[in-house]
């Protein structure tokens, strides 16, 4: 395998591979047994035998990449085996971290006809199978990489997602998770639903050091004195209150709002199932013997289906309940 990169950003591994390796080099006739072997020899790939490659890419500069692989076999560069491969290095203030790849965007028709493809871009959460009326979470990150800048993040107001925490600031350096949730009282369908999150630049007015971390999620708990008080005690009672933390105060630094993409992708249905039977009829059993019989469940809906089966109560003695969960996939 030959790989030709300019800029000496992709790498090529092999996956712990047995295969059999050929040194083609012609040797001179007065070469020492025992003298190297050359450092890139041929494989030999059995028939029916397969093996895999990791290809890695450590850019160097923010900018498109290219390279590629040609497999050669007996010295000859087959064109049918070239791949060609595409990394965009990036160098941003701020990263969304913990998303999938954009397979429909990676799949799509109209790029395999762009003279020029572009890199995967990893900016989508697959929410999955979401039951009608249940909550469905993913969980992803921001991070802020600058070492002097504080960041302001806030996502856009959506009646159909909701962000925790949707508010919040970055210190240098710092990270933040974010929990995306999901929850529909009809069937619906999202596909790559956009979602924007702004993102600015700002200075607080106290120094840094004396501000805390903060995002809308965050609360001051503190205990108040009450109007009640015991018979036997000479002071009032105390009652607990939860507020939202105040935001510190801050000023936006012009022009240095930016934005960042999200697509979500979701199918919310209700689930559906069918059983094979609803009376199962066991033949007579001896005491202490033990008799089995089957029965069918089918999972007609769109989404997994979770269930559980409960022990009735017998009707003579009372029988303790026995409780067993397991999802039914679609």
């Amino acid at each position: 395998l030959q790989l030709e990169d300019e800029h000496e950003a992709f790498f090529l591994k092999g996956r712990a591979s047995t295969l059999e390796r050929l040194y083609t080099e012609d040797v001179e006739e007065d070469s020492v047994e025992n003298e190297s072997k050359p450092k890139k020899p041929f494989l030999l790939l059995h028939r029916g035998q397969s093996t895999e490659f990791d290809v890695i890419f450590k850019p160097t500069l923010a900018q498109r990449l290219e390279g590629k692989i040609c497999v050669l076999v007996e010295d000859a560069c087959s064109n049918k085996t070239l791949i060609e491969l595409v990394g965009e290095g990036h160098k941003d203030e701020f990263t969304l971290d913990g998303l999938e790849e954009d397979t429909q965007e990676r799949n799509a028709k109209s790029s395999l006809n762009k003279d020029i493809i572009d890199a995967v871009r990893v900016n989508h959460i697959q929410l999955g199978d979401c039951p009608v009326g249940k909550l469905c979470r993913r969980t992803f990150s921001i991070t802020n990489h600058t070492h002097t800048n504080i960041l302001r993040f806030e996502w856009e107001a959506d009646a159909s997602f909701h962000f925790s925490p949707k508010v919040g600031h970055l210190h240098p350096g710092c990270a933040k998770h974010i929990t995306v949730t999901l929850k529909s009282d009809v069937p619906a369908t999202f596909r790559r639903h956009l979602v924007k999150c702004k993102v600015t630049k700002i200075n607080f007015e106290l120094p840094q050091k004396k501000v805390l971390d903060w995002d809308d999620q965050m609360c001051i708990v503190t205990w108040e004195d009450t109007t009640r008080k015991e018979p036997a005690a000479s002071w009032p009672e105390k009652e607990k209150v939860v507020k939202a933390a105040p935001e510190p105060a801050h000023t936006v630094v012009e022009e240095s709002s930016q934005e960042a993409e999200v697509y979500l992708s979701a199918l919310v249905a209700y689930t559906q199932f069918k059983l094979s039977t609803m009376v199962v009829q066991l033949k007579d059993t001896l005491p202490f013997q033990t008799r089995t019989t089957t029965f069918r469940m089918h999972n007609t809906g769109k989404v997994a289906l979770a269930y559980s089966w409960v022990e009735a109560a017998d009707s003579e003695a009372v029988v303790k309940k026995k409780l067993y969960s397991t999802t039914l996939m679609r």
